[in-house]
């Protein structure tokens, strides 16, 4: 059966990286649920926005798959940009769609994790002070609902280029909301923290970059497999990315890239089919 797991929070997990900047990843192990199936992966994995690009689940699915070659893991995309965590409060229409989705999920899979990005749109003292609490409150009640209490939650750091963009002025907080994440994960069970250090920014500065977010998946992997936090840069993330680029397709992910290039209009009828001509 498929390992699932729910991808909740705003824009940095929902993805804003440009696609042109990484490889792509195409793996027939990795599915998203898409109008309640499982489909191949392919990213963006979230459409919240016109503009969603690269997010980190595409990396930390291929990581789990290089551990778990022979088994499927599947994705629950539900976070949106530009919220807060008082719009993911329970019983609000965030909260709801994602458990509404994670239970229609567990008819075809085993809820394996819950990865969870959030946190810029609430960098204000008087917001920061009250995260944590709100947070808890979310996530107890998220697990409560979905039978979930010891399935491993990854929250990740927010990046340091954050006061240096052109918002960077709404940004002063942000070292406070580290502090409420790191102190949330290291005080409640089955919870670990994925840092952001060392990290850049796309041009707007508020948004990871696609190379950075293929990292930052990285670290939510290796905390998501060591069971622990993750609070300095990973010394083999690097090579694990190379080793994912690197990796062969096989003949399925070909078909599925070729179908895809002639669908979108990339080539036409004849270099479609000599190329699956040569793939026979």
């Amino acid at each position: 059966m498929i390992a699932s797991f729910l991808l909740i929070g705003q824009s940095n997990m929902a993805g804003r990286g440009y696609s042109h900047e990484v490889p792509s990843i195409i793996n027939e192990g990795i599915k998203v649920l898409r109008n309640g199936r499982w489909q191949l992966m392919a990213e963006p994995i979230h459409n919240d926005r016109s503009s969603a690009g690269i997010g980190l689940a595409g990396s930390f699915g291929a990581a789990w798959r290089m551990d778990h070659p022979d088994a499927e893991i599947g994705f629950i995309p539900c976070a949106d940009g530009g919220t807060s965590l008082d719009d993911w409060a329970v019983g609000g229409p965030l909260f709801d769609h994602a458990l509404a989705q994670a239970r229609l999920s567990q008819r075809s899979s085993t809820l394996t994790g819950i990865l969870w990005h959030q946190g810029e749109s609430d960098c204000f003292p008087e917001k920061a002070a009250e995260y944590e609490r709100k947070l808890q409150v979310l996530m107890d009640t998220l697990r409560q609902e979905l039978h979930a209490g010891d399935v491993p939650l990854i929250i990740g750091g927010l990046g340091d280029f954050l006061t240096s963009g052109i918002y960077g002025k709404y940004f002063g907080a942000y070292p406070l909301i580290n502090e409420a994440l790191l102190h949330y994960a290291q005080t409640q069970a089955h919870c670990y923290f994925a840092t952001a250090e060392g990290l850049t920014g796309n041009p707007d500065g508020l948004h990871f970059n696609a190379a950075s977010l293929r990292i930052l998946g990285v670290r939510y992997y290796q905390a998501f497999r060591m069971r622990q936090s993750v609070t300095k840069p990973w010394a083999e993330e690097h090579q694990l990315l190379a080793d994912i680029y690197n990796r062969a397709h096989t003949q399925k992910e070909r078909l599925f890239q070729l179908e895809h290039r002639f669908a979108t209009g990339k080539i036409g009828v004849e270099e479609f089919q000599s190329e699956l001509g040569n793939m026979q």
